[in-house]
């Protein structure tokens, strides 16, 4: 944030929710505002709920500064993250934190309706069970296929017969009533995962390899969509040497088709191996399975090529693998090495390859972080406090 005398509470409250200060004298600081007028506007979003003291700092040669955090009020948010066959659910209060999360046996297969309604359902049953029950305002929801920036739209997304074309936050608003943000599951990983690591690492490349393949992308700090929102879109990358598996759409040897959770299970059943699903062929593989784990460390292979690129092309600090195939010794041997094979030293000498440290609250979290963040944007603020104080 640029130093301006002007800043509002409201920006006052973005500087200590982003972590980038934590008492009046660094928002004087930070701002430029006399410390008077810190003052001023702290004890506005004390008195209006937005913050409080949290307790003394290390003193810097004067009196120790007073803290501050933000309030948690009484409210949640909810957000989802929607899998093939479950969903993932959390309820996170005003500081971010997840007060509460399950997994609800929901599939992609039913109506986009059916699900959501069973998605809000779900949502105020977690919130009910908590003390005292708290209100929800507002729901996140992120999807397993390219959702358009513009308008929230679904683009041909694999797996999710019917959604084709859906304006799902349209569709969750109307349902709940209530404030809604929509993304693809991907960049809702990312976003978990830039938040996990205390939103300190700046150049980041999620990639999400479950049952499908998707990548999000943070750059500068902030999550890269491209001009449609489907930038990190790596599962139509298409391989050279791979098997000629027809794709969704229409052309062969995509990587989704050849490398993914799914293309590993029908793989393994092609040999005469009754796996019901990637669980299944997980199992096995930790039970040193031969043609389980040579396939995964396969797909790793296959996944790292395509990576490889984007390391070379985007330089990160950080990759950082989420989803089932993650948790696959072999897959993330497999992207090790196609990664150090094809990536110059430059690109790879300072470079983290990891498994998610968000885990598999790392879609929901993300998505939930979003929504905050929009919720709690400087002009609502400014706005709310202002509309509470003409009544």
């Amino acid at each position: 944030m640029a130093t301006t005398s002007s800043a509002t509470a409201g920006e006052l409250f973005r500087l200590i929710h982003t972590g980038r200060a934590d008492s009046r004298a660094e928002l004087a600081r930070l701002t430029g505002l006399s410390a008077s007028t810190v003052a001023m506007r702290v004890d506005e979003l004390i008195e209006h709920g937005y913050l409080e003291e949290a307790g003394r700092g290390e003193s810097t040669g004067g009196r120790r500064p007073r803290l501050l955090a933000i309030r948690e009020g009484g409210s949640v948010i909810a957000a989802a993250d929607l899998g093939e066959r479950h969903v993932t659910l959390v309820l996170m209060n005003r500081r971010g934190e997840i007060v509460a999360d399950a997994i609800e046996p929901i599939t992609l297969r039913d109506e986009p309706a059916t699900v959501i309604e069973a998605v809000w359902a779900a949502a105020q049953a977690l919130a009910a069970g908590l003390s005292p029950t708290p209100a929800i305002e507002g729901i996140a929801m992120s999807l397993p296929g390219p959702v358009d920036s513009r308008d929230g739209r679904l683009l041909a997304p694999m797996r999710m017969p019917g959604w084709n074309g859906l304006v799902v936050g349209e569709m969750l608003g109307r349902i709940t009533g209530l404030p809604t943000h929509v993304d693809n599951d991907a960049n809702a990983m990312a976003v978990g995962e830039f938040v996990e690591r205390g939103q300190t690492v700046n150049e980041l490349v999620f990639v999400k390899a479950g049952s499908g393949i998707g990548c999000g992308i943070i750059a500068g700090g902030e999550l890269y969509r491209g001009y449609r929102g489907v930038a990190g879109d790596i599962s139509h990358v298409a391989l050279a040497g791979a098997p000629p598996v027809v794709c969704s759409c229409g052309r062969v040897g995509c990587l989704d088709v050849v490398a993914s959770g799914t293309a590993i299970v029908d793989a393994l059943r092609g040999t005469g191996e009754a796996v019901e699903d990637l669980d299944a062929v997980l199992r096995l593989a930790q039970d040193a399975h031969p043609r389980a784990t040579a396939l995964l460390r396969e797909a790793g292979q296959r996944t790292g090529e395509v990576l490889a690129t984007i390391i070379n092309f985007y330089n990160p600090q950080l990759l950082a693998l989420g989803g089932q195939l993650s948790t696959a010794d072999a897959f993330v041997a497999g992207v090790r090495q196609a990664i150090y094979t094809l990536c110059l030293p430059m690109s790879t000498d300072l470079l983290e390859i990891g498994v998610s440290a968000a885990g598999p609250l790392a879609g929901a979290r993300g998505v939930g972080s979003s929504l905050l963040a929009r919720l709690l944007e400087p002009g609502r603020i400014d706005g709310a406090i202002a509309e509470a104080s003409r009544q």
